[in-house]
């Protein structure tokens, strides 16, 4: 249990964020059917990244720890063995997700599974195209939900239209694209984020993108050296403390800034915090740059479901923003909430009244009446970090103790949330 009561005059400081855990994550299983050494900087060790690889260590790959580098010894894309025994993702959905697409492309038999949460998160949108690639797959309710029993191979490209913007289940096709007889071609109608994209090209994939259309053929892929940006939906938590508050200044050094993660950047401009960008560089198909906060008085806006892709992990902040500012701020378009580690709308809506403040639940989305006078309260975190997070920022606007249940999760995505969030406010 994590317990915040602060009511912060100030903020302050430059600190930085773990690694992004999209980017740690394709890091691994790209350097895992890659020819020759990945060297991977600023990964970050959460639980779900760690997942992802104790999943490639039973596949057979050699990936060491030295230094605060991880390597990642790869063979080839067929150079993955059958496992002794069941793969375990944890809570991670992005490795169930982009690993069966791996799986996919296999000539051998696999099973994976993960926690209580995964077993109940929607698998259909990723073994739908996959079985239409011609890999068998089976699960419960007809391979609709983990465990998913995989037998790979002889796969042939297709031509695939997302029915819901996914970056999973995108990455998952493209994936299995490598192993594919043909090119295969994903049409995403909004955009959701590409760094499974980006990285591919960076390791040498043969893929092209025209439009909202991403091809890909059989390739060879080649170690890298991977700088791991930090995480922006980390840093998205400590940007809305920040430019929460009057007179507050606070830089975040190294994090990811790619256009289809910073949705959250756009939103807190809107409502009318000062934000710049400074020391920009790219490593690894990735842009990378300083964040730098000054705080001020916020103001209610529209979010609606064109930005949705670009900032979905960051709602719950963004919640606490709009509870912070003046004015009501409406969010829709976000349906896919639901399906997340938590059904985070609920989640959202439940814990932050609470705290007494004024939200209420759309069918696909928020509505938040600002600005609330925030009370101290007991709340769960549903087993969900961001949710977690979200609600310790709450802690920080409130003179009386907030108490989050359940906190243990943070560690997920941030190990080192708390002490940083401690080390910001003065």
């Amino acid at each position: 249990m994590m317990i915040v009561s602060n009511m912060i005059s100030k903020i302050h400081g430059e600190i930085k964020v773990p690694g992004d855990k999209s980017i740690s994550h394709r890091s691994i299983l790209l350097g895992s059917i890659s020819k020759g050494k990945t060297e991977i900087t600023n990964f970050l060790k959460g639980d779900d990244c760690l997942s992802t690889i104790a999943c490639c260590r039973k596949l057979g790959i050699k990936i060491e720890e030295k230094d605060n580098k991880i390597s990642v010894y790869g063979n080839g894309a067929l150079a993955l063995k059958e496992p002794e025994d069941i793969l375990n993702v944890g809570n991670s959905g992005t490795t169930i997700r982009l690993l069966s697409g791996i799986l996919a492309g296999q000539e051998f038999l696999s099973i994976i599974t993960g926690d209580s949460s995964i077993k109940k998160r929607p698998m259909a949108r990723i073994t739908t195209p996959l079985k239409e690639m011609g890999t068998t797959i089976d699960g419960r309710e007809d391979g609709r939900l983990a465990p998913l029993c995989i037998r790979g191979g002889g796969l042939k490209a297709i031509n695939y239209k997302l029915p819901v913007s996914s970056a999973q289940v995108k990455s998952a096709i493209l994936l299995a694209g490598l192993y594919a007889d043909g090119i295969t071609r994903v049409i995403d109608a909004s955009q959701s984020r590409d760094h499974t994209e980006r990285m591919l090209k960076a390791f040498g994939g043969q893929i092209d993108i025209v439009d909202n259309t991403i091809s890909i053929k059989k390739s060879d892929l080649y170690g890298q050296a991977i700088e791991i940006p930090g995480d922006i939906s980390s840093a998205a938590f400590f940007m809305v403390a920040a430019a929460a508050v009057p007179g507050a200044t606070l830089k975040i050094l190294k994090v990811g800034i790619n256009k289809t993660r910073t949705g959250i950047i756009d939103v807190l401009k809107k409502m009318g915090a000062a934000i710049e960008i400074d020391n920009v560089y790219i490593s690894g198909g990735e842009e990378i740059g300083d964040i730098i906060i000054n705080g001020g008085k916020l103001f209610g806006t529209t979010i609606g479901k064109e930005i949705i892709p670009r900032l979905i992990d960051e709602i719950p902040i963004i919640a606490v923003a709009a509870a912070l500012a003046e004015g009501k701020t409406t969010i829709t378009g976000a349906q896919e909430l639901k399906y997340k580690e938590s059904n985070r709308i609920a989640a959202i809506v439940t814990e932050m009244k609470k705290l007494g403040i004024k939200i209420s639940e759309l069918p696909d989305g928020l509505e938040i009446e600002g600005p609330s006078i925030i009370k101290g309260g007991k709340v769960d975190s549903h087993g969900d970090h961001r949710i977690a997070m979200a609600m310790a920022i709450c802690g920080l606007f409130t003179d009386e103790k907030v108490e989050i249940l359940n906190s243990a999760c943070i560690s997920t995505s941030f190990p080192t949330f708390e002490e940083t969030l401690k080390a910001i406010s003065l």
